[in-house]
């Protein structure tokens, strides 16, 4: 992950140089902003390989900047916030953000959820799986429904892949969170359910009957194929 260009945004100067110092000696190439339009302004000049963003910005929040960034922007985005309410965090996964850590975070934390979001960003030189009407092109990191784009974020498309690798498989929510983000995120079920909310609302018809990806209840999840039901 040397040499690797992370964008920092934050409003309080006391954090902004405690992450610009810790970025800088883990040997990322570190640029720093105070606002939502100084965040925007830099990663126009000169693109970062992920960005690290706190939800509560003077002027244009955290949600309003991923959405803006998103819409020319794959580089992965994690998320900074003191807000614990749920409905923040969606808000900001649904913006286009890959992960988030709530305030106050510990430094080994942060740095293994942005190594795990650049690991995640990066080309995977493997095949195209198709289940049903959806492709998932796992080198190109591109996914297509009906001959349609899907736009997903890193986290997205690696938890996508890794049902598609497992098609019709049970997989519980334990072995789902240590193959995706890892084995220090072995029993964080609530984690895994607000990104499978998220992939359903790209994937399904209707997300509140999903035909794809399905619940097992007490066990966890299985992508099927709906047209070979």
């Amino acid at each position: 992950m040397s040499g690797r260009r992370v964008l920092v945004v934050d409003d309080e100067p006391q954090i902004l140089r405690a992450l610009e110092t810790t970025l800088r000696g883990a040997g990322y190439d570190v640029q720093a902003a105070r606002t939502g339009e100084e965040a925007l302004t830099l990663a126009a000049t000169r693109p970062p390989d992920a960005v690290v963003l706190d939800l509560v910005l003077p002027g244009k929040s955290g949600v309003e900047v991923s959405r803006e960034l998103r819409t020319w922007m794959q580089a992965p985005i994690v998320i900074l916030s003191a807000v614990g309410d749920e409905g923040e965090k969606v808000a900001a996964l649904d913006a286009g953000a890959d992960d988030y850590v709530t305030k106050p975070f510990g430094i080994d934390e942060l740095l293994a959820r942005l190594r795990a979001v650049l690991r995640r960003s990066g080309p995977s030189g493997e095949p195209v799986l198709d289940v049903g009407d959806l492709r998932i092109d796992l080198d190109k990191r591109a996914v297509t429904q009906r001959g349609e784009p899907v736009r997903l974020t890193p986290n997205e498309f690696g938890l996508l892949s890794f049902f598609a690798r497992n098609e019709g498989r049970l997989l519980t929510h334990r072995a789902i969170l240590r193959a995706v983000w890892g084995r220090a995120y072995e029993t964080e079920s609530h984690y895994l359910h607000v990104y499978v909310s998220q992939l359903r609302r790209k994937i399904e018809d209707d997300p509140a009957r999903p035909r794809y990806l399905l619940t097992e209840p007490g066990a966890g999840y299985r992508l099927v194929d709906p047209t070979e039901s």
